[in-house]
């Protein structure tokens, strides 16, 4: 289903993993991915990110957010199915995903763009959420708008056209305890 927003391009798929298959998929992924906690420069000063991430993907699909760079580590079985049924979904080739851990309601993401020109104009961003629910919280960049949507165990949002030109979104923490979440973006690295 879309997301009726202006200036943007957002479809929403609340049950594109089963429930039961997505929150055992959210375990395997904690245990087998290659977790790590990096630092990031905000405001002209280094801050700990506030959740674990993991970056995969093909050869030479290096990202850089923040001024800091990640390499790719080699796929899994996993999310190269996963990366698979996207492209069938989706028809884009996706050849690189960043994967976020939120091990509780403290661990957040602050309000951004995914807009780093090593993914192009107008990027095609799927993301597939497993484990707790949390909500995703969008807002425009030029207008008062805002809007947030409750991302449940198995869902697939994608963010295309203008969405990343006019808004930013974020996870934010929250007052309500939560268990962990897995978070896969799956991204097109222009090389």
């Amino acid at each position: 289903m879309n997301v009726p927003l202006p200036d943007a391009d957002i479809s929403f798929f609340p049950h594109f993993i089963d429930l039961a298959k997505s929150k055992a998929l959210a375990l395997l992924l904690f245990e087998q991915l290659d977790w790590r906690q990096d630092e990031i420069t905000m405001y002209g000063r280094k801050v700990t990110i506030p959740r674990l991430q993991a970056w995969y993907g093909d050869q030479g699909t290096d990202y850089t957010y923040s001024k800091l760079t990640m390499k790719p580590l080699m796929w899994t079985d996993e999310l190269n199915y996963l990366k698979q049924q996207l492209h069938l979904k989706t028809g884009v080739a996706f050849n690189s995903v960043l994967a976020n851990c939120y091990r509780n309601h403290r661990d957040s993401v602050s309000w951004h763009s995914d807009n780093e020109p090593e993914l192009g104009n107008e990027p095609v961003i799927a993301s597939i959420s497993l484990g707790a629910e949390r909500y995703f919280h969008l807002k425009h960049k030029y207008k008062s708008l805002s809007h947030k949507l409750k991302l449940p165990s198995g869902s697939l949002l994608i963010m295309k056209g203008k969405t990343q030109e006019n808004w930013q979104h974020a996870v934010l923490k929250s007052r309500i305890e939560s268990p962990m979440r897995v978070n896969l973006t799956f991204r097109k690295i222009i090389k």
